[in-house]
């Protein structure tokens, strides 16, 4: 925290690597003002500086960002130490000081499991003031279930690029831009960093590996253009077909990879925590067309993560391959 506080005092730049989930990781340069525009953006659009709940690695932009916009409430966060379980959740969640706004940051994985744990995990869930979801798609069941839960989800879009989440519940943050370009979601404005180390600088604007559109004035993300499946010249979207069987009952957590095949070119393959029946796979046909079906599926007892709290959707599509 120090070091950051110095990187910030003396307009300086921190360096993040990314999680080379669009391939090799690449080092950013995130600059101070980059930083505290992303810490000041979010603080005026959840209603002011609070106090927060570090459960995320600082060695990425959602753990840090938990960091800087506590330097600028001049707070220091309640650190969540070892494995994110029931227990040490609760103890941290109530470490966190309740004489003003309380935030914290998750990635869906955790909130799923919050959900899933209920009792004091959950009643502790409630007690912020706002949860910010985001480092992966957060399906509409799971989202439900937690409003109607009472938990109060602020859905949020970015990378580490945009100096973390730089779109809440599909709207900007106040000084972000978003395009569209065929269909690839551009971002502009003070949160985007410098650029990559020993690369040319950015020139303000971030062209990310998303495609997105705009529906009712709110950004919807559909998923990375580069995590397309060619199925026999069927292009399906894997996070469609994830948001079909997330919405099944006894779907508890879903990852869809494509996979190599020698007659179509690639095959839809999904690997699933709980229960998988045909009356789901069926909901995929109904909602998306056959070619959107899962050809190959394996039930799991876990879904592979990536150190920042992510689903790991290389080892998934190795784990289909082995």
């Amino acid at each position: 925290m120090e070091r950051l506080r110095a990187v910030l005092e003396s307009s300086g730049v921190w360096t993040v690597r990314t999680s080379g989930s669009t391939g090799t990781p690449k080092t950013v340069l995130l600059s101070a003002s980059c930083l505290l525009a992303s810490a000041h953006a979010t603080h005026a659009r959840l209603g002011g500086p609070g106090a927060w709940l570090l459960a995320l690695p600082t060695d990425h932009i959602a753990g840090l960002q938990v960091q800087v916009r506590s330097l600028v409430a001049g707070t220091v966060p309640s650190v969540l130490t070892g494995p994110f379980r029931g227990p040490s959740f609760v103890a941290a969640a109530s470490a966190v000081p309740a004489d003003g706004p309380r935030y914290t940051s998750l990635v869906p994985t955790q909130l799923t499991r919050v959900l899933s744990w209920g009792g004091s995990a959950l009643a502790a869930l409630r007690s912020f003031d706002a949860v910010l979801v985001g480092g992966a798609a957060l399906a509409s069941p799971v989202l439900d279930a937690a409003r109607e839960a009472g938990v109060r989800v602020v859905t949020t879009y970015g990378m580490t690029e945009t100096a973390g989440g730089c779109v809440y519940d599909g709207v900007p943050l106040d000084g972000v831009s978003v395009e569209l370009v065929d269909g690839v979601i551009r971002i502009g404005g003070p949160t985007v960093a410098i650029g990559y180390a020993d690369s040319p600088p950015f020139d303000g604007w971030f062209t990310t590996s998303d495609l997105g559109e705009f529906v009712g004035g709110r950004l919807r993300v559909l998923g990375r253009a580069d995590d397309v499946i060619n199925t026999g010249g069927e292009k399906v979207a894997p996070a469609s077909v994830e948001a079909v069987l997330l919405a099944q009952p006894g779907v508890r957590e879903v990852c869809v990879v494509g996979v190599p095949d020698p007659e179509w070119g690639q095959r839809v393959a999904a690997a699933v925590v709980g229960d998988l029946t045909e009356t789901a796979l069926s909901a995929v046909r109904t909602a998306l067309g056959a070619a959107a079906v899962p050809r190959r599926v394996a039930v799991v007892d876990a879904l592979p993560e990536k150190d920042s709290g992510k689903v790991d959707r290389a080892a998934v599509a190795l784990m289909f391959a082995e």
